[in-house]
């Protein structure tokens, strides 16, 4: 069984933050993803697409809108997205309605770059969660996955949970 090619879209979040040593404070650069994929020795048939490099705090009806066309437009039936944590569920529910296809939103909670980031783990997962979930939106985070409409992020705890 070969499987099938993955899609994925960066649109920034603490997944793609960079640390500012002399201010300290985060900003973005480039994504990444390539050097986590080779890092976790993924052999998954994808194509990455930078579509944002933004704090999912500032996404606005404009950027949703581009990354759920993006995905209508895309050729591949199964479709990852890095995403920031604080709207990553209001993103999933506008990807809602992308009928046919397997979708998966994951993030971090800690910026790739500070080495002990939790989105080695999550991008792993995730990967995993997209070959293999039924058509639909779902929210991949912590080695568990949610559907879309049914979890929420947990500010106290950090974490993602169903509700």
């Amino acid at each position: 069984m070969h499987p099938a090619p993955v899609r994925l879209f960066v649109t920034g979040g603490t997944f793609d933050k960079e640390y500012n040593e002399l201010t300290g404070s985060l900003f973005f650069k480039d994504t990444h993803l390539p050097e986590m994929l080779r890092l976790g020795r993924s052999r998954i048939e994808l194509s990455i697409t930078t579509l944002m490099m933004i704090d999912s705090l500032d996404m606005t009806a404009a950027g949703r809108a581009r990354i759920v066309d993006e995905c209508a437009r895309a050729a591949e039936s199964r479709i990852l997205i890095t995403h920031g944590t604080d709207t990553m569920v209001e993103t999933a529910a506008a990807l809602a309605g992308a009928g046919g296809k397997t979708i998966v939103l994951t993030g971090a909670m800690v910026p790739y770059a500070f080495g002990s980031s939790d989105g080695l783990f999550n991008l792993g997962s995730a990967l995993s969660f997209v070959q293999v979930l039924p058509a639909g939106v779902y929210v991949a985070m912590n080695g568990r996955c949610f559907d879309w409409d049914h979890v929420r992020k947990n500010r106290d705890t950090g974490t993602f949970e169903a509700v």
